[in-house]
């Protein structure tokens, strides 16, 4: 018998499984809801929206587990890509705090990026520049709070601020207004496994080859 999602960490599959669990247990990997197979961040993401969504969505989630099994990289750029892309959904629809947190992270997140990319400090692409422009009190009072500095290491920010940007975003898209909330929640896990599996090219096919087998052969692979 394969274990019901529901929210939460589990001891073990009787116990039930989170989304991560479920992938750790699909790699062959030990039961764990932080599992290597999966990048950081797209796992962050993952637990959040499980643990949001209502439990009869929980089962929509489900077909992308396979999709996170070998889901990651070394690449340095990933952390501000995901709470990029995660604060880009935020930010039109989350409650006032919520969209200032997004608007920071998407200014934060380009600043990286263009640090890691070699542009210039103050380069923003247009689609960046529309989302902040068409909510203009989030975006000046992120402006704002930037003024008073910040730190312009690229660790740094993987470290600690990528996390709370995303964390943030995924918390404001679930108390937004209106039915839609588990409609936008499980839409907001499939562009976050989207955007990797197009910037993370080589792990998607190994996530892709991975899913294929059993979890019977990857652990006699890994024996």
């Amino acid at each position: 018998m394969m274990p019901v999602l529901s929210r939460g960490k589990h001891r073990n599959a009787k116990r039930g499984a989170c989304f991560m669990e479920m992938a750790s247990y699909l790699a062959g990997e030990k039961w764990s809801d932080h599992p290597a197979c999966t990048h950081g961040l797209l796992a962050a993401v993952a637990r959040d929206v499980n643990d949001y969504v209502e439990d009869g969505a929980r089962s929509r989630i489900v077909p992308l587990i396979p999709s996170v099994v070998g889901l990651t990289t070394d690449d340095p750029r990933a952390d501000a890509w995901i709470a990029q892309e995660v604060a880009l959904i935020a930010l039109p629809i989350a409650p006032a705090p919520r969209q200032r947190v997004a608007a920071v992270g998407l200014v934060r997140c380009e600043e990286v990026l263009n640090d890691l990319e070699g542009r210039p400090t103050e380069a923003m692409r247009p689609e960046i520049r529309a989302a902040l422009d068409a909510q203009p009190h989030a975006r000046d009072w992120a402006y704002r709070f930037l003024r008073r500095g910040r730190s312009t290491s690229a660790r740094s920010f993987n470290r600690r601020s990528a996390p709370v940007i995303a964390r943030a975003s995924v918390a404001g898209v679930a108390e937004a207004l209106g039915e839609e909330r588990d409609e936008r929640l499980v839409g907001l896990l499939e562009r976050v496994v989207v955007l990797c599996e197009e910037r993370f090219p080589q792990a998607a096919m190994a996530s892709s080859v991975v899913s294929a087998a059993s979890p019977a052969e990857r652990q006699r692979t890994r024996a």
